[in-house]
């Protein structure tokens, strides 16, 4: 079964009020078996536009990673977010076909 994947990119502009969601989102993932596979690190915008900060969740599942945005706990951590920071979220399947 494929995984499910979060793909978020973010640029804040209230470090000090952000930081609340970003330790609430610890709990709230791990509930759902989520793990970082990016969380900041280098970047190079080669193509496109980008935002300061950019994350990648991974999920047991697709449905898992929709249970997590949809839950109550997250859905009230967002509201912590939003007045601190500019986000874009996509939540996608993973590819578990053949590879080259």
């Amino acid at each position: 079964m494929a995984k499910g994947y979060w793909i978020g990119r973010v640029d804040v502009h209230n470090d000090e009020g952000y930081k609340p969601y970003a330790v609430a989102n610890l709990a709230i993932f791990k509930k759902f078996g989520g793990r970082y596979v990016v969380r900041g690190g280098q970047l190079n915008c080669v193509e496109g536009e980008s935002r300061s900060r950019n994350v990648v969740i991974e999920f047991p599942d697709y449905a898992t990673a929709m249970a997590c945005y949809n839950s109550p706990e997250y859905q009230a951590n967002i509201k912590v977010r939003q007045p601190h920071s500019i986000a874009d979220l996509i939540i996608i399947e993973g590819y578990d076909g053949p590879q080259p």
